[in-house]
């Protein structure tokens, strides 16, 4: 076997020693060999060191496991069983080196790491060069909020849909998040345009201003597009739901849990409807309430009649429209100022909407 021929005789009977600080010389010994040719050697001479390798794997000791792991982590050629094994090692100082370099591994063997080891390794996995989308899939169900970070701020990892959908998820509390995501240029544009909307006012302004130019240019139109949208008139038409409403009423059955459901399950005209009918304030009083873009008025309207909290929120995100939602800073800011409102105080406001005909 060129250069290396001679010397695997004795290596092959150090192999069936039990002495394991003669593994752990072979190991390093015959590490350094294949390091050495490992740019001439043909796919026998691999398999051959393959097997040796494996075989002194078992009774090295971490040390020796580490060093043969940054022997090969750079290494087209590397043995691979051998990689394989380091990598599933439980000690990240063995199968770290690899797991970030290694161009051995493929995408089953990374996916397998990513299920069954500690959150260390799913670290190193994050900072790979390239990460593919079932890679990335799966870290977003294990990984915790470093190991999200440092795969949304890796360039060379990729997403799917689903993926980007988890992270903009993700970066509703998380400020970090939400800045490595929105420059990203793969990002699509629904889904920055949620992020946007989604995020704190401070993280948008740091995220334009550290934009590259033609990444601030995409933020900013799309900013400006979701302005549009949300300042566009929505006809809607109340008429079957001032019918559905009325049996209700009229068979005792419009009460708090009816209209708590609605709002729920985002039925936006009936939630119009029976808070106009329970209030005694016009329909499109109450659509301008909801529709408007006066969050407190609708904190105001729901303490006056008595909502608890839980409907209180669906309230706030149904006037957002369908796949949209609340930040959780804003969600919480919204609860802890519901929570501060007196019912006099919400009921004299409502009772002054209607005196007045207009809110």
């Amino acid at each position: 076997m060129l250069a290396a021929s001679s010397s695997l005789p004795d290596l092959e009977e150090i192999v069936r020693s039990v002495t394991p600080e003669r593994r752990a010389i072979a190991l390093r010994k015959l590490g350094a060999l294949f390091v050495q040719g490992a740019s001439r050697f043909n796919v026998q001479h691999v398999a051959l060191f393959d097997t040796v390798l494996k075989s002194l794997l078992p009774q090295a000791d971490g040390e020796a496991r580490a060093a043969l792991a940054g022997q090969l982590a750079a290494l087209a050629n590397a043995p691979p069983s051998v990689v394989r094994e380091l990598v599933l090692d439980a000690e990240i100082k063995v199968a770290g080196p690899l797991l970030r370099a290694s161009p051995v591994i493929d995408e089953a063997t990374l996916i397998e790491v990513v299920r069954c080891c500690g959150q260390a390794h799913l670290q190193a996995v994050a900072e790979r060069l390239i990460v593919p989308e079932s890679v990335t899939d799966a870290l977003l169900v294990r990984g915790e909020r470093e190991v999200v970070r440092s795969a949304a701020a890796n360039a060379g990892a990729l997403f799917s849909v689903k993926g980007y959908s988890s992270l903009v998820r993700r970066a509703a509390d998380d400020g970090v998040l939400a800045m490595a995501i929105g420059l990203r240029e793969d990002l699509p544009t629904p889904l920055l345009q949620r992020l946007l909307s989604e995020s704190a006012d401070i993280v948008r302004r740091r995220l334009f201003q550290t934009a590259s130019p033609a990444r601030r240019a995409a933020i900013a139109r799309t900013m400006a597009e979701a302005v549009a949208d949300a300042d566009a008139p929505t006809v809607r038409d109340f008429a079957s739901a001032q019918q559905a409403v009325l049996v209700l009423q009229q068979a005792g059955a419009l009460d708090h849990a009816t209209l708590t459901g609605f709002v729920k399950e985002r039925k936006y005209e009936e939630t119009v409807v029976a808070i106009a009918a329970v209030s005694g304030l016009a329909i499109d009083a109450v659509d301008r309430v909801i529709a408007g873009g006066r969050r407190d008025s609708i904190l105001i309207l729901g303490r006056a009649l008595g909502l608890e909290w839980s409907a209180v929120r669906a309230l706030l995100s149904l006037r957002l429209g369908a796949g949209r939602s609340l930040s959780i800073a804003d969600i919480e800011d919204a609860r802890v100022n519901f929570e501060r409102l007196a019912l006099p105080t919400a009921q004299r406001v409502v009772a002054f909407w209607k005196d007045r005909g207009q809110i």
